[in-house]
């Protein structure tokens, strides 16, 4: 099946994907089978025929070298985040050297989303995240400018790091340039890029600032010491399995003994307070699940103001299937609302 999907051009199954997804909700629960149902929680439809498809395609998150898995993405990435979200302006730029490119919505605003794609540190680009910016800038009202930091393995742990609090740090000095209020920047990112979020907003903080006004947290990876009770769970069958945080790590820090920093494992940081108010979002089908949701309890007992929201019935990656169903935008919109608000109340 996957050799045949190969053949097939990108814009076919992208269009093959939405029909299925826009089918009847009966036929589409035929097609995708019983409801899923584990720890009391039930699999949203929409996730399970994502996941569905991905078998049939015989797709893998990551397989062979971070080249193959890289070029695998950029093939996929069409299919789920549908086209692209207009109206939005984009621009590209440079940071001290780090390339990004900067999202301004149709509307008037002075607030700034600084925001770290996905894809363990490994993975993610620009273009892989360009509608999931192009929505957070619609939909939030702000301007959102998306970080290409270095990868791993060719750029190891802490290099993301460094050039995430570069990228914040340089869009901070050069508001005025941005059209921004310097005190109405956020931090934001998915997965690996909700880790390098908190990550510059802890190491941001306990330098003495300038420090973001709002993190955006999106299933973040904040602890790769301990193997938590979702990762057993659903670490196989759910998109991102615990072979995939393996490799990733293992590219990411291979120096075992590297991964107890807290600009690597965050919530292992022996203090939280003083942090920028958060929104913190976690899938209940995600292996992350449990170390998200423990990170924002440490910042809750930290005295930081945090919401934490569990999206019981989805899976890893849910902010990038845009194209896909309605159940995707819907958790992405909490998102956005969520950051329209806590911007909002940065205002001076």
């Amino acid at each position: 099946m996957s050799k045949l999907m190969n053949r097939v051009p990108i814009p076919v199954q992208a269009g093959f994907a939405r029909a299925v997804f826009g089918l009847p909700t009966p036929v589409k629960r035929l097609i995708a089978g019983p409801p899923v149902r584990i720890d009391g929680q039930e699999l949203a439809l929409d996730a399970q025929l994502l996941l569905l498809l991905d078998k049939l395609a015989d797709h893998e998150l990551v397989r062979g070298t971070p080249e193959q898995a890289r070029a695998r993405m950029a093939r996929a990435v069409p299919l789920a985040s549908g086209p692209p979200i207009e109206p939005v302006a984009v621009r590209a730029l440079e940071l001290d050297g780090v390339p990004a490119r900067l999202y301004t919505p149709d509307e008037d605003t002075d607030a700034l989303l600084v925001y770290y794609h996905g894809g363990g540190w490994v993975l993610g680009t620009l273009d892989s995240h360009d509608n999931t910016c192009r929505y957070l800038a619609r939909e939030a009202g702000v301007k959102v400018l998306s970080v290409d930091y270095r990868l791993a393995p060719e750029n190891p742990f802490p290099a993301a790091v460094e050039d995430a609090v570069a990228a914040f740090r340089h869009a901070h000095a050069k508001a005025a340039d941005l059209g921004v209020d310097p005190d109405r920047i956020a931090v934001g990112g998915d997965s690996a890029g909700g880790n390098l979020a908190a990550v510059t907003a802890l190491v941001t903080t306990r330098d003495g600032g300038p420090a973001p006004a709002f993190q955006l947290l999106i299933y973040p990876g904040v602890d790769s010491t301990v193997r938590r009770r979702s990762r057993e769970l659903f670490g196989d069958g759910f998109f991102l399995s615990s072979a995939d945080m393996d490799w990733f790590c293992d590219h990411y820090c291979p120096e075992v003994d590297l991964r107890s920093d807290p600009r690597f494992s965050v919530l292992l940081a022996t203090d939280l307070s003083g942090l920028p108010p958060a929104y913190l979002a976690t899938a209940g089908f995600d292996p992350l699940r449990d170390e998200g949701e423990a990170f924002g309890a440490a910042l809750a007992a930290a005295g930081v103001p945090v919401t934490v929201r569990r999206h019981r019935d989805l899976i890893h990656g849910y902010i990038t299937f845009l194209g896909l169903g309605t159940r995707f935008r819907e958790a992405t919109a909490e998102a956005a609302g969520a950051l329209r608000t806590g911007l909002a109340l940065a205002r001076r």
